[in-house]
């Protein structure tokens, strides 16, 4: 059986287009959406994964009606291939369940993996440059150093509650207890 599967980002948008692509292609159900693709977590797709079997299709009629990035894409097919359901996308003429089809799609996954791959190597050069230059990455810290010093005195030896040095060096209560490395049950009984 063939499922259709469309998607608009807006309420503005229209699905009639898809619709009528979808049923000229012989779907005999469609789920739908009216949502941006940037997530994989839509009812209409959720419901359609639901609903194909082993010999089923799911048809769309443009890839990105789909997934919006190819690694997205990528995985479902795949998810879609270990369950038994083969993909069609209409407008790009792609269809998994011919041996054709599939390696075109093989050869966007390889695609998309060497892409994730030239990605981590870049960032990676660019992080081991930055560190050659003496940058360190993440955020700077809460507190200067003395203030870091003078809040672990205040902690260990003050009477002052965990909430009155919070207070005092304005920092949340997980920040105080990163620098002051207190026990929080004991001195949460303080409070």
């Amino acid at each position: 059986m063939k499922i259709g599967y469309a998607r608009i980002s807006t309420h503005d948008q229209n699905l009639d287009l898809q619709e009528d692509a979808l049923k000229a292609a012989g779907c005999g159900k469609i789920f739908m959406d009216r949502q941006s693709g940037a997530t994989l977590d839509r009812p209409g797709l959720k419901d359609a994964l639901d609903y194909v079997r082993a010999g089923d299709t799911l048809v769309v009629w443009r890839f990105d009606r789909l997934a919006r990035s190819l690694k997205d894409l990528v995985q479902l097919i795949a998810s879609l291939e270990e369950r038994g359901v083969a993909f069609t996308s209409l407008t790009e003429s792609i269809d998994t369940a011919s041996p054709g089809g599939k390696l075109v799609f093989h050869i966007f996954g390889a695609l998309a993996e060497f892409e994730r791959n030239l990605i981590r190597e870049r960032t990676k050069a660019g992080l081991n440059a930055a560190r050659a230059r003496g940058r360190e990455g993440g955020r700077p810290p809460s507190l200067k150093p003395n203030d870091q010093e003078l809040l672990k005195k205040l902690a260990r030896d003050s009477m002052l509650t965990p909430k009155e040095i919070q207070k005092m060096f304005g920092i949340s209560k997980a920040t105080l207890y990163r620098y002051a490395k207190l026990n929080r049950t004991q001195n949460e009984k303080e409070e």
